[in-house]
């Protein structure tokens, strides 16, 4: 009796058809498609994040020169006065009443904050970037 059972159960396919293993690589294949677009615009947002940051760690630091120096055009790249401490963005225009700051991603989106007499501007730009990132108008 043990015998037939253990015969029943070697003459028995089991496993998966060609069909049925096909099917499940079609539906990890579509839900591949919808996620990874997603995925690279997250990876973007983030680098652009990083670029963000960059620019308004720039603007303290250029802030905080000017306090020392009482001259934003002491507080370019460039200036001793200056210390970017690592901080990727770069200080131009330097005058007595202001300064612009332009960080660009990874994505090479670049973001810009322009400080003048009449107040401070925050633009983007995606020439030649990514529009899925952070910078999805002019300002951001």
């Amino acid at each position: 009796m043990l015998h037939n059972r253990l015969r029943k159960l070697r003459n028995e396919d089991e496993g998966f058809t060609l069909i049925e293993l096909l099917v499940v690589i079609l539906i990890i294949g579509i839900l591949a498609a919808i996620a990874l677009p997603s995925f690279i615009g997250q990876s973007d947002k983030a680098k652009d994040s990083s670029a963000k940051s960059n620019a308004r760690n720039m603007v303290s630091q250029v802030e905080s020169c000017y306090t020392a120096t009482s001259d934003y055009a002491l507080c370019v790249d460039g200036q001793a006065a200056l210390d970017k401490g690592g901080i990727t963005a770069v200080v131009s225009a330097g005058s007595t009443t202001g300064y612009t700051v332009t960080a660009t991603s990874d994505t090479k989106n670049q973001f810009v904050i322009t400080k003048t007499s009449a107040g401070v501007t925050r633009t983007c730009s995606t020439t030649g970037g990514s529009t899925k990132g952070g910078c999805t108008g002019t300002s951001w």
